[in-house]
């Protein structure tokens, strides 16, 4: 059993490279993800901003009176 951890000479070249593997395929999963949640953040960020220009002195509309 130890043998095929250790793959011969190789063992610490072939888990490293599965380690990197695994590595990057989390990156790569994951980071669309948080460019997703910043992209709507800003977004927002900037419909509040253009909504707070177009009428100054009035509270934006999520917070209004209802």
């Amino acid at each position: 059993m130890s043998h095929a951890f250790a793959m011969g000479d190789y063992g610490f070249y072939v888990w490293s490279a599965v380690a990197v593997f695994f590595i990057v395929l989390l990156i790569d999963t994951l980071a669309p993800l948080a460019r997703r949640r910043r992209n709507l953040r800003e977004l927002r960020a900037r419909l509040a901003r253009q909504e707070n220009r177009r009428r100054p002195g009035t509270p934006p509309s999520n917070e209004s009176d209802a």
